[in-house]
């Protein structure tokens, strides 16, 4: 489950997705891009969607600039995982 919310731009981490417009693509979904790049120069913070050396996206924003992200939860490892493995005895 994603989350959008809303953010400062210098609080946008490495895999948030953020909204590019419909452009050509008419379906509104193909118009989130994932960041691949967080950068702050000359005072504003560059984000940077797709591959950095090809074709990408660049978004300059003020740092304390808001922005719509998509946020998928990190994953949590828990220790249920390891409760559930049994050892195996060699009889």
């Amino acid at each position: 489950m994603t989350n959008r919310i809303y953010v400062a731009a210098s609080e946008v981490r490495l895999n948030d997705h953020i909204y590019n417009g419909t452009g050509t693509n008419a379906h509104p979904t193909f118009a989130w891009e994932t960041v691949t790049d967080v950068r702050q120069e000359d005072g504003l913070i560059l984000l940077i969607t797709g591959n950095a050396k090809g074709p990408h996206g660049e978004f300059w924003l003020e740092p304390e600039e808001r922005i719509e992200v998509m946020r998928y939860p990190e994953a949590v490892a828990t220790e249920t995982a390891a409760a559930k493995a049994k050892p195996k005895h060699g009889h």
